[in-house]
């Protein structure tokens, strides 16, 4: 994409936003935070390469090495065997990609962020719920990425550096980037995935031989097809993660953007990115039962697993997993640039403060979680993961009924993005969430609470928490939408 000239905070109020101004015209560090970009400074012609970068965004941020851990749970978590656990990732992968894109289509068309978007379909108080969920979602993500960074740099050293240095190393690089904002994030991750794929080719070729590909799921029946969805809708749960941002990073783009090919982009960059590293975390936790030296790696952290995988190649491997470690945060600056914008729409009084601050309470907000939670990746993983999915597939349900629906013929006014009285109330929406979140519990099989619907599946359960919650909230929104039309006509 063309390099935007960033516009400043419009209108500040504050001497931090006047700051922010000043800065925005000294560094070119970006100062707008949640207001929205209108039409003119967005009137610009962009060439076939400038989609492509939609994709290059996507694919590098997702072409990480956290996500080996999605692939990892699929054998060890589920007990599903190689060809089983890459079926069911790559479905997943693909219906949570093509939600989040869905989403990401309105950022052209708006010129707004994307949970400001969520007030056309949320109203203005019940979009703050959505907000808060977001920020449980980037900051959560960031004390994942943080700590398999982290992980992955101490075992380099032979545990001889602290895992909580890798962290911090992890966390400062995430917030110069995700702090100078959308110019030199779009550059960052324009280029910052071809020494990961290179890596990852390398692993590839190293680790691969040692995968299982032959013993065949662990269960039978009515458990293995639990199993299953359980894994399917876990790995849906991945992308669907990025649906509450996926709109933040297009504000600058044209509002006559092609809705299909900013989808294409953005679906298409998601599920390459994502299935790439996923595939390979799942031949490691293939052969975990075939390589002793990998299962002893494993009991001590998934970092370790990664460095004992690459050993074979001797110092050139270390190299290897230090520049996997370190390709994190290219995974991590999105979502810390995006939890800088859920702050702003707290309130008010969060709004006055400039983007650039927001980013850096979020840096030592996950940085100091990270720390303290840095022996239970997995358990965090696998239990926020699932969470993340339940809240994002409701919205994005109400959001395609709410389009479809009821704005076919009145379509949207963006400009009123920041005026409560022109938007919806939210009680309908509010009301189909919340029935949502009662199918999500319903259906939900985690290690802490397993549904009553979920229990009847197989001996152990199966996590249908997703399609529950979008299927309620599907049903009850349209009629109570309706009931909120004629009785307060917006």
């Amino acid at each position: 994409m063309e390099e935007v000239d960033l516009a400043a905070i419009p209108h500040p109020t504050s001497k931090l936003q006047r700051f922010a101004n000043r800065l925005e015209a000294i560094a070119g560090i970006e100062a707008r935070g949640i207001e929205r970009v209108p039409e003119s400074e967005r009137e610009r012609k962009y060439a076939a390469k400038d989609y492509l970068y939609m994709a290059m965004i996507w694919f590098s941020a997702n072409c990480t090495a956290n996500n080996l851990t999605v692939g990892i749970l699929g054998p060890i978590a589920y007990g599903l065997g190689f060809v089983d656990a890459m079926i069911c990732c790559l479905f997943g992968t693909i219906l949570g990609s093509c939600l989040t894109a869905y989403i990401s289509t309105f950022g052209p068309v708006s010129g707004n962020r994307t949970l400001v978007i969520a007030r056309y379909t949320m109203g203005w108080w019940p979009s703050k719920l959505c907000v808060l969920l977001n920020l449980v979602i980037e900051l959560g993500y960031g004390v994942v990425d943080t700590i398999v960074a982290g992980l992955i740099l101490s075992a380099v050293n032979g545990s001889g550096m602290s895992v909580i240095v890798g962290i911090v190393v992890a966390a400062l690089i995430s917030w110069a980037v995700s702090t100078f904002g959308i110019k030199f994030f779009n550059m960052f991750e324009r280029y910052t995935w071809i020494p990961q794929v290179c890596i990852l080719f390398i692993f590839v070729g190293v680790a691969s031989p040692h995968f299982d590909v032959k013993t065949p799921s662990a269960a039978t029946g009515v458990t293995l097809i639990g199993n299953r969805l359980s894994y399917v809708f876990l790995s849906a749960s991945g992308p669907l993660g990025w649906s509450a941002a996926a709109a933040d990073f297009y504000v600058y783009f044209p509002p006559k953007a092609p809705r299909w090919l900013v989808f294409a982009m953005t679906a298409s960059g998601l599920i390459l990115g994502k299935l790439f590293v996923e595939f390979l975390g799942i031949g490691l936790g293939s052969g975990l039962a075939l390589n002793p030296s990998w299962a002893a790696a494993q009991k001590v952290s998934t970092g370790a697993l990664i460095v004992e995988a690459l050993t074979p190649l001797g110092a050139f491997g270390s190299f290897c997993a230090v520049l996997l470690a370190l390709g994190v945060v290219a995974n991590n600056i999105p979502g810390t640039y995006s939890a800088s914008l859920s702050f702003q729409l707290i309130g008010g009084w969060a709004t006055k403060i400039p983007r650039m601050v927001w980013s850096t309470v979020a840096v030592i907000i996950y940085t100091v979680c990270a720390i303290a939670g840095r022996a239970y990746l997995l358990l965090i993983f696998l239990n926020f993961l699932a969470l993340i999915g339940y809240w994002t597939i409701i919205w994005i349900t109400l959001t395609i009924e709410e389009e479809v629906i009821f704005r076919r013929k009145s379509g949207y006014d963006w400009t009123a993005w920041n005026e409560k009285r022109l938007l919806p109330v939210g009680l309908a929406a509010l009301g189909a969430f919340l029935i949502g979140w009662v199918g999500a519990v319903l259906g939900m099989d985690q290690t802490y609470f397993v549904g009553p619907i979920a229990i009847l599946i197989g001996d152990y359960g199966a996590d249908i928490g997703l399609p529950l919650a979008a299927a309620w909230s599907a049903l009850v929104y349209p009629p109570l939408r309706y009931l909120e039309l004629k009785h307060f006509g917006r």
